[in-house]
């Protein structure tokens, strides 16, 4: 598997169940830049995607091209975000289209809204 894993890729890994004795393979969002982290340190911050039958969250994202992500279901990026190391991906499963990477930029934005600093 390819350590050049670039922002907006889907990918799957494993996820812990929450008495953290299995894990479950599930897509994430790469959210950093490979140029400016992803390639350094062989990590990336990624966003969660799940299902869009969950219940909603605040700031969730809804996919609205599903072909060129490579998820076989109606799915949300879910802004529950956090670091991976490249060797726990297990699979490249495609690309957020450029309407869905506005979308996610938006609500990203929202969640940690940068200002200058004066």
């Amino acid at each position: 598997m390819t350590k050049d894993f670039k922002q907006y890729t889907v990918v799957s890994i494993p996820f812990p169940f929450t008495d953290k004795s299995e894990t479950k393979h599930r897509p994430a969002l790469i959210l950093s830049s490979a140029v400016e982290f992803n390639k350094k340190i062989g990590h990336s911050v990624m966003a969660m995607i799940t299902s869009a039958k969950n219940s909603p969250w605040p700031l969730d994202v809804e996919i609205s091209d599903l072909k060129c992500t490579g998820l076989p279901a109606p799915s949300i990026i879910r802004m529950k975000l956090f670091t991976m190391d490249h060797r726990l991906i297990t699979k490249h499963m495609g690309v957020l289209s450029k309407i869905d990477q506005i979308k996610v930029n938006q609500s990203l934005s929202k969640l940690i809204p940068l200002r200058s600093i004066t």
